[in-house]
């Protein structure tokens, strides 16, 4: 539907060319899609004015029975109204951080002599926050860290200064452990008290070196005025705070304050992985999953995720590290594409990560719903490759020789994206004399599909021919023969770049190296080979085994076949023993091997 037939038409026409951000509802007024725009008249016709591919963005402009708008003063306003309307709203089109979990923060409460502990629940009453943790173990870990370092109190009592001149409480057993200094019967003051929060705030926004440069302080203090026990207990903290720096993950101490951001773009998701660097140690690792709902670009799904995450965790960085560069710009942040040392490496790291996350979903899926697993591969391939019907049934044909002897070809067959061994085919070459490899695959094609109609077997869906233009032509004019073309999909995959031929293109096309589609169809490519090269060297081992065998006065066709089957190749009967020989072929013929071989 165009602009000029939209019932909105009036709407999308006084539209402002001002950057903002875009609300589009359905008849029973429940938004439907939230969208940031450079121009807000363009963006939204946009939708109208052009003709849409992608399923899902058709379905959404049938569904827009309104269009609301609110005009923002700069771009960056437009990414941050737009990222909160979706957390709010979360509507059905536009993508989200799949991410079903509450993740655990380390508290700070707002009380005289705050308690330092996790919580899952962030309760705006004034306290600090720091998180969340996706790793509970981290979180932990520190949190078991500032308890040996820092005597605090964990009981909930009200130690207002009031309460305590009133003499309420009493002190219990965690100051007889050393764990606490009482301050709820006033043995520890305010002001002590504080300091060690703020040491403690240092330590978990990872400020670890502050954190020890003032310990390192104290101790020497203690040492300049003699109090040797009160130095050698921060001494012991020390050790214990640099043996926990040691086994973080340090980055480099000439990296201080940025963040990294990679993405693994895939049609229908995308897997993200986000770390936060502070004094040179990695404080946050994040990876997540965004399933994409229009068809969103790298660009669409960093700049939605990219504000969500730093807001999530905290990030002040100015620099954020890309792997490629973008084209998307946010207000006082500059991003990097590194090209090497420790950048380059963190960006590689992350991109990992992000590789791992997306290889233990996949495999989750392949578990728990492997149906679903094997039909997202067959569409993929159907798309890649053109096709009419899903390819459940799909054949390979790869041909062998050594300098022009022994041509054999393999068939291998796939089902449901796997190998079904049971059904591979091996074939002889009869009619091709010498290396010709185009004639080969023209005898061997037309030999199985003329065998599989005089069966009547079904045909695949996708042939698949290892190599160029030759040889694809050469199996098209077997199907040609067989009144088959144009009824069988078939291409051809050139080894050099990973060239996809077509029949009648050109020129060749190229899959995306990440898709799943060509990583199938190079595993049949390969197992093709494998399969006939295989074929080939048994082939070849039987011939060298029989023409030299034939030299020997004495030993006849029968026994040709018996150590033929037992010992596969010459070298193996060349270092067979007397006994070994004899068990197969008998002591008079053994001996005549035996003697033969050792005289040679």
């Amino acid at each position: 539907m165009s602009a000029k037939d939209h019932p909105l038409q009036l709407k999308l026409r006084t539209l402002p060319e001002k950057p903002g951000i875009y609300q589009y509802f359905d008849s029973e007024g429940k938004i439907l899609y939230v969208g940031k725009a450079k121009n807000l008249k363009k963006r939204v016709s946009s939708y109208f004015n052009k003709t849409q591919e992608n399923g899902k963005t058709i379905m959404l402009v049938k569904r827009i029975c309104d269009i609301q708008y609110m005009v923002v003063d700069s771009e960056l306003d437009a990414l941050l109204l737009e990222n909160n309307l979706i957390k709010k709203y979360q509507p059905k089109y536009n993508i989200q951080l799949k991410d079903d979990k509450t993740y655990p923060w380390i508290c700070i409460k707002n009380e005289p002599f705050p308690r330092v502990f996790s919580t899952r629940n962030v309760i705006k009453d004034g306290s600090k926050y720091f998180g969340p943790y996706p790793s509970g173990k981290v979180m932990h870990t520190l949190l078991h860290l500032i308890k040996e370092i820092y005597p605090l109190r964990n009981c909930n009592f009200d130690l207002s200064q009031q309460k305590i001149k009133e003499k309420k409480y009493k002190v219990c057993l965690e100051y007889h452990l050393g764990n606490c200094k009482a301050p709820c019967v006033g043995y520890q003051k305010q002001e002590e008290y504080d300091a060690q929060i703020a040491q403690i705030e240092n330590l978990v926004k990872g400020n670890i070196s502050s954190v020890i440069h003032y310990l390192k302080t104290r101790m020497n203090d203690h040492a300049v005025q003699q109090e040797y026990e009160l130095a050698h207990e921060i001494k012991v903290k020390l050790q214990t705070l640099e043996n926990y720096q040691a086994k973080s993950t340090i980055v480099s101490p000439s990296i201080h304050e940025v963040d990294i951001i990679t993405l693994i773009d895939e049609p229908d998701n995308a897997f993200v992985n986000y770390l936060c660097i502070h004094n040179g140690a990695i404080i946050h690792a994040y990876t997540a999953e965004v399933k994409k709902k229009l068809n969103e670009s790298r660009e669409d799904v960093l700049g939605f995720v990219l504000p969500e995450l730093r807001e999530r965790f905290s990030s002040n960085s100015k620099e954020v590290l890309v792997d490629s560069k973008l084209d998307l710009k946010l207000e006082g942040i500059t991003f990097t594409v590194p090209q090497r040392g420790d950048k380059k490496q963190l960006i590689e790291l992350s991109l990992r990560n992000a590789k791992f996350y997306k290889l233990e979903k996949q495999k989750q899926e392949k578990i728990k719903d492997p149906e679903r697993h094997t039909n997202r591969i067959l569409e993929q391939l159907k798309s890649d490759f053109r096709l009419a019907d899903l390819p459940i049934h799909m054949e390979c044909f790869d041909n062998s020789n050594f300098q022009g002897t022994n041509a054999v070809s393999a068939c291998i067959v796939f089902k449901n994206a796997k190998p079904s061994k049971r059904d591979y085919r091996h074939f002889n070459v009869k009619t091709v004399e010498g290396p010709d490899d185009f004639a080969t695959m023209e005898e061997v094609v037309y030999r199985r599909y003329k065998r599989m109609m005089d069966e009547e077997q079904s045909l695949p869906q996708l042939i698949v021919i290892d190599g160029g233009k030759g040889q694809l032509g050469a199996a098209l004019n077997a199907l040609e023969k067989l009144e088959l073309r144009g009824k069988v999909a078939i291409v051809g995959i050139a080894k050099r770049l990973e060239e996809i031929f077509f029949p009648g293109d050109q020129y060749p096309i190229y899959i995306d190296k990440r898709s799943e589609s060509l990583k199938v169809v190079q595993f049949m490519r390969n197992e093709a080979h494998r399969f006939g090269i295989t074929h080939h060297r048994n082939k070849r081992s039987k011939g060298a085994l029989q023409s030299e065998i034939t030299q020997i006065e004495g030993i006849g066709p029968k026994t040709q076949e018996l150590l033929m089957k037992s010992f596969k190749t010459v070298s193996a009967i060349r270092e067979a023993t007397m006994e070994e020989l004899t068990k197969v072929i008998g002591a008079a013929k053994a001996t005549i091997i035996f003697a033969y071989f050792n005289e040679n």
